[in-house]
């Protein structure tokens, strides 16, 4: 049997915290570094070895997953001031998978080029969110060199049910913002198509039964109309992050003009001011029956 590769979890928010708890599950041996350290503490009688440091989470890690709110913290902890870069071990495996935008991933993509040749930089950020991180139903969108990175290949398949792999270092932060694009026009289409219905007599439960079983019956969207309905807005993911990927999205389009994404970028922007943020995204639907 091949020996598991050693894993350093940077971040361990809802995915990230989902990725070391499906890593301890499947045997790995797995270092955790959270900037609020009582974030792993639960995982840590099933052994997880939390560390005070990203230098010590990592240092003797074959693979190192980070997963960080932002750019910002990313780049802080990749190549930053008392960053990891120096402190790996020859041929780690870097894998980038937070939703820190495109112009963040080159810089990082070049930095690491630069400073750690011998380091195998991916970036691979995730199509699904916290529940299906869980349950290690998410895709993994990689991106790097992957003939390089053979050593990846069981991490993956511990904490998602599938990789898609794109091409050079990059391509999966770039096809990440299309996801993101597509998730955010479904739910503020969602939300608009309820309040419809709701105007003209029929409930929420009501459109998903009249779509349900055909083509335009996304999983997702019975998941959102689940917490329309109950008015439980347990984040699976944070109105103000899904608007921080919109924003990216925006930026990566440059001269594209995107009207649509534009407009719910603004209308999600005034909900986030509005003290919606750190809700489900799918909170939008309170934030325009408040405004009526």
């Amino acid at each position: 049997m091949n020996k598991l590769p050693v894993v350093a979890v940077l971040g361990l928010g809802a995915m990230g915290h989902a990725f070391a708890a499906n890593l301890v599950k499947k045997d790995f041996t797995v270092h955790a570094w959270n900037r609020t350290r009582q974030r792993g503490e639960d995982l840590a009688a099933a052994g997880l070895k939390l560390a005070d440091t990203p230098r010590d989470a990592v240092k003797d890690a074959d693979v190192v997953l980070v997963m960080l709110t932002d750019a910002a913290a990313t780049e802080a902890v990749i190549i930053g001031e008392g960053g990891i870069i120096n402190h790996l071990k020859p041929a780690t495996i870097l894998v980038q998978m937070g939703t820190i935008g495109m112009a963040s991933t080159d810089k990082l993509t070049a930095a690491v080029a630069v400073a750690r040749s011998d380091v195998i930089f991916l970036d691979a950020p995730v199509a699904g969110t916290k529940t299906p991180a869980e349950n290690a139903q998410i895709t993994v969108l990689a991106s790097g060199d992957h003939a390089r990175a053979a050593a990846v290949e069981p991490v993956f398949g511990a904490i998602a049910k599938g990789t898609k792999w794109l091409g050079a270092a990059g391509a999966g932060s770039r096809m990440k913002l299309v996801v993101n694009a597509w998730l955010v026009a479904m739910v503020q289409g969602m939300t608009e198509s309820i309040q419809l219905a709701e105007q003209l007599g029929f409930s929420a439960d009501d459109f998903w039964q009249t779509i349900d079983g055909g083509p335009l019956a996304a999983p997702y969207v019975k998941n959102k109309i689940g917490m329309i309905d109950s008015g439980d807005y347990t984040p699976q993911m944070q109105l103000s992050l899904a608007l921080k990927d919109a924003n990216l999205a925006l930026d990566a389009a440059g001269d594209n003009d995107m009207p649509g994404l534009s407009a719910i970028a603004e209308l999600w922007q005034h909900a986030v001011d509005a003290g919606y943020g750190e809700n489900d995204l799918a909170v939008v639907y309170r934030y325009l029956n408040a405004k009526k």
